[in-house]
């Protein structure tokens, strides 16, 4: 039977010998040598005129199988009985190049894949990028309540009211320029960072004025909105400490 085939389809020897194992259904760590050498042979016999290169290797192969072949049909001298299975070297490189040629066939497949999709830089407007989810004031107050923030508001303002000098305050009063929310936020938010924790009360009384401390005691609400600082209490009717989130 004439074999129209080129050996230039196969990647090499091993592949060849391969396909006759996988066409004939035999177990590769069984295989029966004279019948797969038989028609190896064939194929190089109908091999039309190749590279030499290319030949090389086939004819290469052709003699390890008719090596092998010969060990096997011939009985072996006593002190090479225990050298074991002529075959085993064999087996070993086709399991070997069937292990790599099914990496390389998954590595291809997945270029294929690959090539099927496109990737897009980032693009997204500034407006997207820069918005970040609203703070809900609840989680970062906790347990405190705003009574209680308004308890303490209330008591540093008598505080103050208590400090005044009866005699004093009939002379009139230098008015201070106006406090800005922006400038008061900005000075409390670089406090609370350096100091990390400070009771709620404490920070009130530092400010000098009336004015001051409403504007204070805005800013802190104004922050805790921001989510960059938040309230808490250890335990009920306790002091109010005032927390740095960044």
């Amino acid at each position: 039977m004439a074999i129209d085939i080129k050996l230039n389809i196969f990647e090499g020897p091993l592949d060849l010998l391969m396909h006759l194992i996988e066409k004939n259904k035999v177990d590769i760590y069984d295989i029966p040598i004279s019948e797969i050498t038989e028609q190896y042979l064939e194929y190089i016999r109908a091999m039309e005129e190749e590279d030499l290169d290319i030949m090389s290797e086939f004819l290469v192969m052709a003699a390890t199988l008719l090596k092998i072949k010969a060990k096997m049909l011939l009985p072996a001298p006593e002190e090479e009985e225990e050298e074991g299975d002529p075959r085993e070297e064999l087996v070993r490189r086709l399991i070997e190049y069937k292990i790599y040629k099914y990496a390389s066939r998954e590595l291809k497949e997945r270029e294929r894949e690959a090539e099927k999709s496109f990737f897009k830089l980032q693009d997204l407007p500034k407006e997207v990028l820069a918005y970040r989810e609203e703070i809900d004031p609840a989680d970062l107050i906790g347990d405190v309540t705003l009574v209680k923030l308004r308890e303490v508001f209330s008591f540093v303002m008598r505080k103050r009211q208590d400090k005044l000098d009866p005699i004093r305050s009939d002379f009139g009063e230098i008015k201070q320029e106006g406090i800005k929310l922006e400038d008061k936020m900005t000075e409390i938010d670089d406090y609370i960072k350096e100091q990390r924790e400070i009771n709620f009360r404490i920070l009130l009384e530092r400010q000098m004025t009336k004015e001051a401390v409403i504007v204070a005691f805005l800013s802190i609400l104004e922050l805790m909105k921001l989510g960059k600082i938040r309230a808490i209490q250890s335990e009920i009717g306790g002091d109010i400490f005032i927390q740095a989130l960044e």
